[in-house]
């Protein structure tokens, strides 16, 4: 019988890792993106690019669930991102507090609308690209939210009594560093490529230059690995900002030179289907 698995794609670093992690592991995999009113559009349109450069485009669908989720995030509202001025000072300001941009029960709406999809399609697992290790304090990040929101899906099914297939969430970089996110998503060339067109900061804009949790968050986690973030060498070779002092310059050109010749190159960024 064909494997088969349902990825949870947002368009950023590790929901795009999580689908190159499941297209080595399952035969066929199909893809589901929210739009759930957030304030930026960015977001579909690279969850797109990423589903076209994975060859899934025809397996990807857009959920348009509309602008139901309330509150303060700056990710549905008007309200203003907080900076910060590097991960030190990021860790040290948010603490044990909830971080700013939650967005209450999201995950929770997005892993029951997959589940309904898995079902329809006939699939036992859906992968989702949360992590408990970001230090962002993401309530709906955790595995015991996982674990039980599992519980929950197939109990609604009948799963748990009717013998039938269980649908199980995969969960890949759960206690991984971001780091280790990085680490993984180089294993493949064609995730590396793909790495280049995401989009993670939460302000909306390309290239990310933003000091917003994110972005920082990001940049920390290549810093780390000792490897130049895809997406920062392209907006330099496009001229739209500087690389980190870090990054050597040659390989930065040579990498930037063999995206340009990639098939990302060729795929238009768009929302549209």
């Amino acid at each position: 019988m064909k494997s088969k698995a349902l990825v949870v794609l947002s368009g950023g670093q590790d929901s795009t890792t999580c689908l190159f992690w499941a297209l080595e592991r399952f035969d066929e995999v199909h893809a589901i993106t929210f739009d759930y009113g957030q304030r930026h559009r960015i977001e579909i349109a690279a969850a797109c690019k990423v589903a076209q450069l994975a060859g899934v485009a025809d397996r990807h669908e857009i959920c348009v669930v509309g602008d139901i989720l309330h509150g303060s995030s700056p990710l549905t509202s008007g309200a203003e991102l907080e900076q910060y001025t590097d991960a030190v000072q990021m860790e040290a300001t948010i603490g044990d507090r909830r971080e700013k941009t939650f967005v209450p029960m999201r995950n929770a709406l997005f892993l029951t609308i997959a589940a309904n999809r898995a079902e329809a399609l006939g699939i036992s697992v859906i992968v989702t690209g949360v992590c408990q290790m970001d230090n962002a304090n993401y309530d709906d990040c955790r595995a015991v939210f996982i674990r039980v929101t599992e519980h929950y899906i197939n109990t609604a099914l009948g799963h748990d009594h009717r013998g039938t297939p269980a649908i199980c969430i995969h969960t890949p970089l759960m206690n991984m560093s971001k780091a280790e996110t990085v680490l993984e998503a180089i294993k493949t060339s064609a995730c590396w490529e793909a790495m280049a067109y995401t989009h993670t900061s939460y302000d909306g804009k390309y290239p990310p230059t933003d000091m917003n949790h994110a972005n920082v968050l990001r940049d920390a986690g290549f810093r780390e690995a000792g490897l130049p973030d895809p997406l920062v060498v392209r907006a330099w070779s496009e001229g739209l900002m500087d690389l980190p002092d870090w990054v050597d310059k040659v390989a930065a050109a040579e990498y930037a030179a063999w995206l340009k010749k990639g098939a990302g190159a060729n795929i238009p960024l768009t929302s549209k289907k």
